[in-house]
């Protein structure tokens, strides 16, 4: 049985397993033949539209011609991960080995399987002869803490194959073939990156702090829906903000990640600015004592920060182009105004039961408890709403009052629930 580190979370997401692929030949083979990740009929370039749910990329991929999945794209991941293999078709896959994954979360490791041999298909993106690692169980349970649905994780694989620019605005992915691609100053500013162990690098990341500007080394991590995460740590110089939060910051492989929220008074990103940034700091003992390359960076940015531009990221030439959207550098940080941490479940994902009350927050004051589920707001029917767009209403407007409607043990109830702003 082979051991790997993993580590995973809604707020956290980088992936320890690397799958090497034979290298592309150069002349034309037939798709089925060809091994890897190339775009079919030579093409130069392909649009892939995405969904965006809690700030991370949702994009539709097919397994092996009939499964069609979705799967969480992220920068850092080093294997094609099928976190629920419920919904895929056993006789499908060639499963030779067992694997043992460890990573953040208070928790013991998990077992999951390598199967061999796999095609994918995204848009036009084809690969061919391709292993994944499959879970023994859905034990993430992504699905109800993103509100869609999502069956896997990649990334690592399609960045390193292509030139690939995130359209936040257009909600659009587009690869590229990287001897195509050329760099020109109106695509944006191009700031270095270093690949190591799949995840990218970069030191273009500054905190400012007691009047002096203070560089760190972040990892750029699509798969995380944070802004900032800062491991204090790897270093003296990060410090817990005096207003801070205790809070769950995300779902770890291993269980929860712990820690606390606070904001930071300005960072630098590239040559961008960017003031009272919300930035999580998790408990070493659930995230920082894990991660083997925990010495190598100080943290990581997440796409509640990478939204507020069009990001190109070029694994094979070393650098990232970032391109601002002026109303959304304008966008102030915000976060969650109501202590109240929600799971969707049921048919589409449409029914929320409060699975997390912060103490002493609006929520609790509110008289709301683990397990109530959330029927209306503001005489809206949540059905209506996705959970990221609930989310969005309890993070906006300190001193709004929303009206709930609740059932609790089969009663109902109203009550309501006047958010502030706790950071």
């Amino acid at each position: 049985m082979r051991k790997c580190t993993w580590k995973i979370g809604l707020l956290v997401c980088a992936l320890g397993l690397i799958v090497a692929h034979s290298v592309q030949a150069q002349r034309f083979i037939p798709p089925k033949d060809k091994y890897g990740f190339f775009l079919e009929n030579n093409r130069k370039t392909t649009r892939i539209p995405f969904e965006l749910h809690s700030n991370l990329i949702i994009v539709p991929v097919r397994l092996n011609e009939h499964d069609t999945l979705r799967f969480i794209l992220d920068t850092g991941v080093g294997s094609i991960i099928i976190t629920d293999p419920t919904v895929l078709r056993p006789q499908s896959l060639q499963l030779v080995r067992q694997v043992v994954l460890t990573g953040a979360g208070e928790g013991n490791a998990l077992a999951a399987h390598v199967a061999i041999d796999n095609s994918l298909a995204m848009g036009h993106m084809r690969a061919n002869h391709v292993n994944v690692v499959v879970l023994d169980q859905d034990v993430l349970h992504l699905s109800e803490y993103v509100g869609v649905p999502i069956h896997g994780i990649f990334g690592y694989d399609v960045f390193n194959h292509f030139v690939v620019t995130i359209d936040f605005s257009t909600r659009e992915l587009i690869l590229r073939r990287s001897d195509t691609y050329q760099y020109h100053r109106r695509k944006g500013d191009r700031y270095p990156i270093t690949i190591e162990d799949t995840k990218p690098f970069t030191d273009a990341v500054a905190l400012f702090a007691d009047g002096r500007e203070h560089p760190i080394r972040v990892v750029i991590d699509t798969g995380a829906g944070h802004a900032l995460l800062l491991d204090k740590s790897t270093d003296d110089r990060i410090q817990l903000p005096e207003k801070a939060i205790r809070a769950q910051l995300g779902r770890g492989l291993n269980g929860v990640v712990n820690g606390s929220l606070g904001r930071v008074e300005r960072i630098r990103f590239g040559r961008f600015e960017l003031e009272n940034v919300v930035a999580s700091f998790p408990d070493s003992l659930a995230f920082g004592s894990k991660l083997p390359d925990r010495d190598a960076r100080q943290g990581n940015i997440g796409c509640e920060l990478l939204r507020r531009f069009r990001v190109t990221m070029n694994y094979q030439e070393g650098y990232m182009v970032l391109k601002p959207v002026k109303r959304r550098l304008r966008e102030s940080f915000e976060h969650d105004m109501s202590g109240l941490e929600l799971r969707a479940f049921g048919e589409g994902f449409r029914n929320y039961y409060v699975s997390n009350v912060l103490d002493s927050s609006p929520a609790a004051l509110a008289g709301l408890v683990e397990g109530d589920q959330l029927l209306f707001v503001n005489d809206r029917s949540v059905e209506e709403m996705n959970i990221s767009e609930l989310y969005k209403l309890m993070q906006k407007g300190d001193g709004r009052v929303l009206e709930l409607l609740v059932r609790r043990q089969g009663q109902l109830f109203f009550t309501k629930l006047t958010l502030r702003r706790m950071i």
